[in-house]
Parts: structure tokens; sequence; C-alpha cells
């Protein structure tokens, strides 16, 4: 789209009274992401004996074993994230700027590259346990099920509570909590009522990232072998003589309104929170005395545990495992074109995509523009495995020879990644078009440029960062996006992570370690891009 064409859409009516065209854009924008729901109660519907299978043994157990996950997940994250944000920002803990970044990294190994590394350490015959057998210990608690899986993406999904507390924290009133200290509350007590609920909704915040994670990821709970919905969708859903793709079809549904019910529930328990009436006011950091170092152990006890085990058993497995013995399986720098190409395509579709819904939702305070936004979200709630699915059916039913030709899977796969990360870009795209004034392409209207070129030469400028770093997230998430890819790539159309996950699946380890590291070097590339355009602040 030329930048003429983009711009012409932020154009007013002949009344000036309202942009016709970029609002009928953000609403067909709205209504083309939320098409894939469609296809999945579509799909629900066409099911045969929709009550058995929903009644059924396998589908209870299902629903339990998700609900148990997503719980002990984001209970876990709580536990870890909160007191870690509160260490490294209110307290005089030592090393606070490097154990901030430390503890923020683990967002860029994805979770089942973590599920690997963990059941090549810690499971049967695995390094710590050959380590452990000459002093006697013959065998360690199986590290498969529940406890590991809750493990795992604790481990790799806390970091969304530790930096959404971290923010909430330092830009909160404390002299609130100076005066709770002077009227006799103790530090307990004063945290309780005065700090906590400034900071609920940021806590809330990053546990609804969490338990949509949870809900949402495929890799880990298949690789510690637990079964939830995405495990058991992506399993059976290729099983059509068998009915497995009925049976994929209604736990396709049921996750997507269980994912409403967590969208509710956040929204209930995040309420309004306090407002500070003197933001980012700087009080005297919390004095831990002795145990002050004992907190720096924590911090990099935890840091560790989620950094090292991965980056040691890859590079045991690249080391040792030797040379490729498998062929179709050695490594090849098409990996990384492909991952980047599709990452980089859903990255500027999503930049262009986001940027007529940020716009008119920061410039107007209709409810159809905060309509569309909110719409925008609803992707992002649900998982890559069922996404996958309805664009699968969609396709299928629709597609005709271009489908079974595998042409159009290619762009499939890109809405896909659109459509689930679109609201990373529409978050960002908007808080930077919230900090430009209005009064400047109104300047601009007064010297006689019309609205489109004062949108192109005054607005678009001072935007642009803003939505360059949404895409580059975008960008970062689609890297590492599994489910989707698996089961909408085209044939012999391999990425990054799909050639981690055949090379782990078929026991070559020693070829899944390569791709492993070019995917984290360049997610960390992204990262690090990230937070040098948002100017993030780990002080």
């Amino acid at each position: 789209m030329a930048t003429s064409d983009l711009t012409a859409v932020f154009d007013r009516d002949a009344e000036g009274s309202r942009p016709v065209a970029l609002t009928l854009l953000s609403g067909a924008l709205a209504a083309l992401f939320l098409s894939p729901l469609v296809w999945v109660v579509a799909n629900a519907l066409d099911a045969d004996g929709a009550l058995e299978l929903l009644t059924a043994p396998t589908t209870v157990e299902v629903f339990v074993n998700s609900g148990f996950l997503v719980a002990g997940v984001t209970l876990g994250s709580l536990v870890v994230g909160v007191p870690a944000a509160y260490l490294t920002v209110r307290t005089d803990m030592p090393f606070k700027r490097p154990l901030t970044v430390l503890l923020a990294m683990p967002l860029v190994i994805p979770s089942y590259i973590g599920a690997f590394a963990f059941v090549s350490a810690f499971g049967p015959r695995g390094t710590v346990q050959d380590f452990l057998v000459p002093l006697g210990v013959e065998s360690l608690p199986s590290i498969y099920g529940l406890a590991g899986t809750v493990l795992v993406l604790t481990l790799y999904t806390y970091p969304y509570v530790f930096l959404t507390t971290r923010a909430a924290l330092k830009s909160m009133d404390t002299t609130l909590v100076d005066a709770a200290r002077t009227l006799g509350l103790g530090r307990r007590e004063a945290f309780r009522r005065v700090t906590l609920p400034q900071i609920r909704p940021a806590i809330a915040a990053g546990a609804l990232l969490v338990a949509l994670y949870a809900l949402s990821d495929f890799g880990t709970p298949s690789v510690m072998r637990y079964s939830v919905f995405t495990s058991v969708i992506y399993s059976v859903y290729g099983d059509v003589l068998g009915g497995g793709r009925d049976l994929a079809a209604m736990l396709s549904l049921q996750l997507v309104v269980v994912t409403t019910v967590i969208l509710a529930i956040e929204s209930r328990v995040r309420g309004s929170g306090v407002t500070a009436e003197s933001p980012n006011a700087r009080a005297t950091p919390l004095r831990l005395g002795r145990w002050r170092y004992v907190a720096v152990g924590a911090c990099l006890f935890v840091a560790a545990l989620a950094m090292a085990v991965p980056l040691g058993v890859l590079t045991n497995w690249l080391l040792v495992a030797g040379s490729p013995t498998n062929s179709a399986l050695a490594f090849e720098f098409g990996y990384v074109t492909n991952s980047v190409a599709v990452a980089a395509a859903a990255a500027l579709f999503a930049g262009l995509a986001a940027l007529p819904i940020a716009y008119l939702a920061a410039r107007s305070d209709r409810t159809l523009p905060s309509l569309f936004e909110r719409a925008s979200y609803v992707g992002y709630a649900v998982p890559g495995v069922v996404m996958g699915l309805a664009l699968v059916y969609f396709g299928a039913r629709y597609g005709g020879d271009l489908y079974r030709n595998g042409l159009i899977l290619l762009p499939l796969l890109v809405f896909a990644y659109v459509v689930r990360f679109l609201p990373q870009a529409v978050g960002s795209s908007r808080a930077s078009v919230e900090q430009v004034s209005g009064r400047l392409p109104e300047a601009a209207r007064t010297l006689g440029r019309s609205p489109t070129e004062a949108f192109r030469d005054v607005t678009l400028p001072l935007v642009a960062p803003g939505v360059a770093a949404g895409a580059a997230l975008v960008f970062l998430t689609t890297m590492k996006e599994l489910p989707a890819t698996l089961m909408l790539r085209p044939a012999g159309f391999d990425t990054l992570v799909t050639r981690v996950w055949t090379a782990y699946e078929s026991g070559y380890v020693g070829q899944a370690a390569l791709p492993a590291f070019v995917l984290l070097f360049v997610s960390a590339l992204s990262m690090l891009l990230i937070l040098r355009m948002e100017g993030y602040d780990v002080e």
C-alpha cells in the first residue's frame, strides 16, 4: 500500500465531523480478524455427536487438566514475579540493574525449548540423573506430568508478571506508603492496604497474559506428556476417518469459551486500582540488612534455572551429539530466511493494520472505534492450535484447488500470525498516537494542508517509532510461534521452530541444537531492539 493510499483513509468527510473512510476501514479490519471465530463455531456445528463428545471422559479429563495447569502456572508466576519486581524496585538490594535484565531474559526462550532441556536434564537417564547415580541417587521424581509442566511454564512466563508489576511499582504514589507508616502501620500492613491496591491492575494484567499463555501453549504440555486442550486437539485433528476432527472441533470451541471466561475473571479482579496523586514519587528504599544477599541469591537462582538449563543442554547437544545423523534434518540457511520472511511479513501487515485502528481509537471517544479496537484483541486470546484448525477448516471448505495444491497455505499462515499478534502492534501504536497533541495537525491545517497532508507530514513521523516498536514485538513473537506454523505451513516449507520440533520429535537432538541457538540469537536481538526503541528503564 502506497503512503498516499494509506494516508488517504485519514481524510474526513465533507462536513469534517468524522473520518468516514477510516471508520469503514477499521470496521472491515475488525470483521476480518474476527472471522476465524466464525470458522471455529461452524467447524463445531459440523461435528457429529456433539453432545456425546462434550461429555466424553476424554473431554472432561482434558478440561480438568487444563484448569489445573492454568491455575498452577498463574499462581507460580505470581509467587515469583511479584516479589522479584518488589525487590528490584523498592529495596536496597545490590546489582538491581543486571538482575532486572537477567530476570526478564527468559521471555526470549520459547517454553517448548525449555521443556526439551528440562526433560534432557532431569528426565530418566538425563544428565543430572547420570551425575547422581555414583552418589547413590538411583532416581529422581518424574519431570513429566502436571508438576513438571507447571515448573517449566512458570519459569518462562513469570516475566509477564515481573515486568508489568515493576512498571506499576515505579510509577506508584509512594507518598501514600510513607503516610501509612507515619500512622503506625507496619510494613506488611502498609503493603497490603496501600501498595497492593495501587499495583493490583498491573498484577492482574500480567496474570492474564500468563493464564492465556498456559492455556494456549501446545509444545510444553506435549513434551511433558500432559494432556490438555491444545495437545489433544493437535494430536487428533488429522484423524479424519476416526472422528478425530470432530473431537478437535468441539475441544476448540470449549477452549474459546474457557478463554472468554478467563478474560471475564481478569476484568472483574483487576478493578480500577487507585489513582495516584504524585506518580513516580521516590520513597526511601526498604533496607534488607543481611537479607540483601539472600535476595540476590534467590533472583540469581530463578534466572539461572530458566536460562542456564536450556543453554547448557543445547550446548551439550551441539558439542556432544556430533555431526548430523540424519541428512534429511541437516541445518540449512533457508530455515532462517523462511522464519525471518514470514515473521517480517506478519510484522509489516500487523503494523499497517494496527495504524488505522489505533489512530481512530486514540482520536475518538465514540463507541464504534472502541469496539473495533476490542475486536482486534480477540485473536490474541485464541490459541494458535485453534487458529490453525479454523483456517484449515476454511481452506478445506472454500479454498478448492488452491488449498489442495498448497498455494494459499502461506498467506493463511501469515494471516494467522497477524490475527494472533495484532494487539501487540495496536497497543504500541495507540500509545504513540496518544502522545501526539491533536493541536499539531490542526496547526498544519491552518497553514493550508489537507487532513491527509497533515497526517502524512506531521502525525505519521511522530508515531512511526511506536508503530515500528509494535511491529518488532510482532516479529519477535512470530519467530517463536509453533502450533499454527506446524498446521498451516506448506509442504517443504520449514522454519527454525518446525526444524527444532521435527528434529527433537525424531530423536535427533543434536540436530535440534543449532536451529534452536539461531532462534534464540534472533529473538535476543529482537528483544534488545525493542528495549532500545522503547527506552526501557531497568533502574
